[in-house]
């Protein structure tokens, strides 16, 4: 007589915006874990904005002295730095969805009972923390650029971080979904990210450039963030108008000159048009 065995039931949860939380906060959880745990990325990471702030910023700073009106070299282009920060952290914490595809960890994801949204969102959530807190290392270092430390800038600098991290990590993860090999991946990003770099201004001002660079400048999106942190930190330096007028022009539009808040404004809605095309191609792709 032959024994049949008992079958054990499995009931998979429903979904439900509590366990989509609980799936967001792990996925980005697990991106801080494997940053903190890396310490030589960790350095790697404020490596190259360094040279640029001290070394370069420094070496320049004779040549560039008869033009600034008296300010440091190292002054005008800290704000591109920190953006600078940002963005290659933010564009290589991206690079991790890619890296979990090739690894395998990715189809794990998939297949457990969330959706692919929290997926993206909590990849995207994890790099803007870690492409902030870069950018925040940055900032305790303004009084060495004679960058005031005053609360509403500090305060006002914090926020641009934060809204340029989460949007340039939706774009990153946005390419990401699109490429299945990391190696491609790496190449495309370097196709793209040092041209947005040198093109937004971040290491001269934005005023008399020549008319194919100033176009080019205006579809940057990395403009709009560099131009509002150079305009509040220029608003908190005790420098003449005829310094302000020439290395804090700020960008117009056919003549309209663009607010700060609105070029922020900008960044914002960028970034969420980006994260949810993100969203939608990963639904599609994987």
């Amino acid at each position: 007589m032959s024994a049949v065995a008992d079958v054990v039931a499995v009931r998979v949860p429903g979904r439900s915006w509590a366990s989509e939380a609980r799936a967001t906060r792990a996925i980005c959880r697990r991106e801080l874990i494997r940053f903190v745990g890396d310490r030589t990325q960790m350095m790697m990471a404020l490596v190259q904005p360094l040279l640029f702030l001290f070394v370069l910023g420094s070496g320049l700073q004779s040549l560039s002295a008869g033009s600034t009106h008296g300010v440091q070299l190292r002054t005008l282009i800290y704000p591109g730095v920190l953006g600078m920060a940002v963005l290659f952290t933010a564009i290589f914490r991206a690079a991790s969805l890619v890296w979990d595809r090739e690894l395998g960890f990715l189809r794990e994801m998939i297949v457990s009972p969330v959706s692919r949204s929290s997926i993206v969102l909590g990849k995207c959530l994890g790099g803007a923390i870690i492409a902030t807190s870069q950018g925040v290392l940055l900032l305790a270092l303004a009084g060495l650029v004679d960058v005031p430390y005053s609360p509403g800038l500090l305060l006002g600098m914090f926020g641009l971080l934060l809204l340029l991290a989460l949007s340039l990590t939706a774009f990153g993860v946005l390419v990401a979904v699109s490429i299945k090999q990391a190696q491609t991946f790496t190449g495309m990003m370097q196709m793209v990210v040092m041209p947005m770099f040198f093109v937004s201004g971040a290491l001269y001002p934005v005023s008399g450039l020549p008319d194919w660079l100033a176009v080019l400048n205006r579809v940057d999106p990395l403009t709009y963030a560099v131009d509002p942190m150079r305009h509040l930190v220029f608003q908190h330096l005790d420098v003449s108008a005829a310094a302000r007028h020439t290395l804090d022009p700020g960008i117009s539009w056919w003549g309209w000159h663009l607010p700060p808040l609105f070029e922020a404004g900008m960044v914002l809605v960028l970034g969420v048009a980006m994260l949810g095309l993100a969203i939608r191609r990963f639904s599609r792709t994987e």
